[in-house]
C-alpha cells in the first residue's frame, strides 16, 4: 500500500525519459509538473493569506478588547472570520503539502538507484519494462551531464575536491535561487505586528539554510528542487503582478491594514514580537500586587461562640457568669467585728 504513493510519480518520470533519455530533463520536467499541480494552492494560500492581513486590525482591536478572556476572543474572532468568509488555515496547506511530497520524490529518486555497490542497481516502484529501468539495471551510475546523480555531493566532496567542486556549486546555486525567491517574497510582503524584525529574517534565511543540507542528499534530489526553485521565482513574478499591481489591488489593501494594525500594536505597547509579548506578560504579573497599593490583606477576625447559659451584652462581648453572691465592691461590705 506504501508503494502506491510512489509508484504513480514514478512511472511519470519513467514516461518523461523515454521520450527524453536524460535523467536532469526528465526530473525537470517532473517537478515542473508538481509546481503546476500546487500552483493553484500557492494561489489559494497567497489570496487566504492577504485577506487575513487585511483583517489584522480588527483582530488587533479585539485582542485589545478581550485580553483577559480567551474565550471570549476566540468566539469573537470566529465571528469576525465568518463575516468575512476568511478560513484561517486556508495559508497553512500548501506549507503542510511540501513535506509528503518531499518524502515521495526522495523515495522515488533514491529508488532509481536501489542495490547494492556490488550486484548494481535494481530500480524500485518503476515498470520493468521501461527504458528507465533497462538503462539503470546493473549500473553503478546515474550519469547526466557529467554528474552522478546517484551520489551525494558531500560524498564526492569528500573523494575527490576537485570533481566534488561542481557539486558544491550546484548546492550553492540552490541556496542563490532560494536567495532570490525570498527576495522577491520580502519585497511585497511586510512584517506583522505581532513579528519582530530579527524573527521575519529568520523566516526569510530558512529555506537557505535548507539548501545547505541538501549537500548531504542525492544529487538528483539537489536537481528537482534546483528546477523547482526556477519554477517557484516565476510563480511569484506572477503572484507579484495578479495580487499587488494597482493601488486597489487585494495586496495593496493588506498592506495598508498591516500598517494600521502596527500603529494599533505601538499605542497598545504591544509591539515588539512574541518574545517582547511574553517578556511584558511576565512583567504584568509581577506588578500586579503593586496595583493594589501594596496593602496586606485584610484580616479576619475570629468569631467567638459564647457558651450556653451565658448571656451578652447588646454589643456582642460576653458578660461575666453569675456566681450568686453580691457583686457589691469590698469597700462596702461590713467588716466582721
Amino acid at each position: 500500500m506504501i508503494a502506491g504513493l510512489f509508484e504513480p510519480p514514478a512511472a511519470l518520470l519513467a514516461w518523461f525519459y523515454s521520450f527524453t533519455h536524460n535523467y536532469i530533463i526528465a526530473i525537470s520536467m517532473i517537478a515542473l509538473v508538481i509546481m503546476i499541480i500546487t500552483a493553484p494552492l500557492v494561489l489559494k494560500s497567497t489570496k487566504g493569506m492577504l485577506e487575513m492581513q487585511k483583517l489584522q486590525p480588527e483582530m488587533r482591536k479585539l485582542q485589545q478588547e478581550h485580553r483577559g478572556d480567551r474565550q471570549k476572543l476566540n468566539e469573537e474572532m470566529m465571528k469576525l472570520y465568518q463575516q468575512h468568509k476568511v478560513n484561517p488555515l486556508a495559508s497553512c496547506f500548501p506549507l503542510l503539502l511540501q513535506m509528503p511530497v518531499f518524502i515521495i520524490m526522495y523515495r522515488v529518486l533514491r529508488g532509481l538507484s536501489h542495490g547494492g555497490e556490488t550486484t548494481g542497481f535494481s530500480p524500485q516502484y518503476i515498470s520493468t519494462s521501461s527504458r528507465l529501468y533497462h538503462d539503470l539495471l546493473g549500473k553503478h551510475e546515474m550519469l547526466a551531464f557529467g554528474l552522478d546523480l546517484a551520489k551525494r555531493p558531500s560524498e564526492v566532496i569528500s573523494q575527490s575536491f576537485g570533481k566534488g567542486l561542481i557539486y558544491a556549486l550546484i548546492v550553492v546555486s540552490l541556496g542563490v535561487l532560494y536567495y532570490v525567491q525570498q527576495k522577491m517574497v520580502a519585497a511585497r510582503a511586510q512584517v506583522a505586528p505581532n513579528m519582530s524584525e530579527t524573527q521575519a529574517k529568520l523566516m526569510q534565511y530558512l529555506p537557505v539554510v535548507f539548501a545547505v543540507f541538501l549537500v548531504f542528499y542525492l544529487t538528483g534530489l539537489v536537481i528537482y528542487y534546483m528546477a523547482q526553485a526556477i519554477f517557484r521565482i516565476g510563480l511569484q513574478y506572477y503572484i507579484t503582478h495578479r495580487f499587488y499591481k494597482g493601488e486597489h489591488s487585494l495586496g495593496r489593501q493588506a498592506q495598508a491594514a498591516g500598517e494600521r494594525a502596527r500603529e494599533i500594536a505601538k499605542k497598545d505597547g504591544g509591539g515588539g514580537g512574541m518574545f517582547s509579548q511574553a517578556k511584558r506578560q511576565l512583567s504584568e504579573a509581577k506588578q500586579a500586587p503593586a496595583k493594589q497599593g501594596g496593602t496586606k490583606p485584610p484580616t479576619v477576625s475570629k468569631r467567638v461562640t459564647p457558651p450556653k447559659n451565658r448571656p451578652t451584652s447588646p454589643n456582642g462581648t460576653i458578660r461575666p457568669a453569675s456566681t450568686g453572691k453580691s457583686a457589691r465592691p469590698n469597700s462596702a461590705r461590713p467588716k466582721k467585728k
